[in-house]
């Protein structure tokens, strides 16, 4: 069989339209995942972002971490997490988490370090407080990095969500795993486009945000040759 015959197969499966086993659940599932943890990922590295991008200090030691977050094995990371807490939602959304906040906090970093000086002075000018020219002129500002990095994060933890299936969750991966282990390989292919085609959406979904949710001010500029 060709990889045609292979998603035909696949998603023509009585078992793929409905039940525990069907394509809309194991979505719902992986959205729960990703959901999860880029809310976490988000509360823990967003304020503390727009706070060290505002004040300029600890920028560099916030570049050297999420480089080292982000070289870290997720797959190694859940298996340290199953043998310190045992098998649970933890063990996949710790590693998700971590994974997560790296562009995340360098986003909001960045995007606040972007803000034009003179336009902060100003703001300072006309008597604003510092917590008012960070939400008033900074983040607004700072949106398209944010935006950037939420995309990146979003993507990654799309694609990694898969290892739920790992530690016997459910999502997309179970397909690639449980047709890995029965040598299903229709599902094993079926699993991995849909992880594919839902990674492509989602950069598509961005790009929509970027180009026309955004202020016209604030919308990242095309180049011109």
């Amino acid at each position: 069989m060709n990889w045609i015959d292979w998603l035909h197969t696949f998603f023509t499966s009585p078992a793929r339209q409905s039940g525990p086993d069907s394509i809309v659940h194991r979505l719902a599932e992986h959205f729960a995942f990703t959901g999860e943890a880029l809310l976490y990922a988000g509360l823990l590295s967003v304020p503390l972002g727009l706070v060290l991008g505002y004040t300029g200090r600890g920028s560099a030691l916030v570049t050297l971490l999420a480089g080292t977050a982000r070289a870290l094995p997720t797959l190694g990371l859940v298996t340290l997490v199953v043998l310190l807490a045992g098998i649970g939602r933890s063990a996949v959304l710790i590693p998700l988490v971590v994974l997560a906040v790296p562009p995340l906090l360098v986003a909001a970093v960045e995007g606040v370090r972007g803000t034009d000086p003179d336009l902060r002075d100003a703001a300072r000018g006309i008597g604003l407080t510092h917590p008012q020219v960070l939400f008033q002129v900074c983040l607004p500002a700072a949106l398209p990095a944010l935006l950037a990095g939420l995309r990146s994060a979003t993507v990654q933890v799309i694609a990694t969500a898969t290892v739920a299936a790992y530690v016997g969750l459910g999502g997309l991966g179970r397909y690639v795993m449980d047709g890995l282990a029965l040598r299903d390989f229709p599902a094993v292919a079926g699993g991995a486009v849909l992880v594919v085609a839902l990674a492509l959406l989602t950069q598509l979904l961005f790009a929509g945000l970027l180009r026309y949710a955004l202020p016209p001010g604030i919308r990242p500029r095309r180049s011109v040759d």
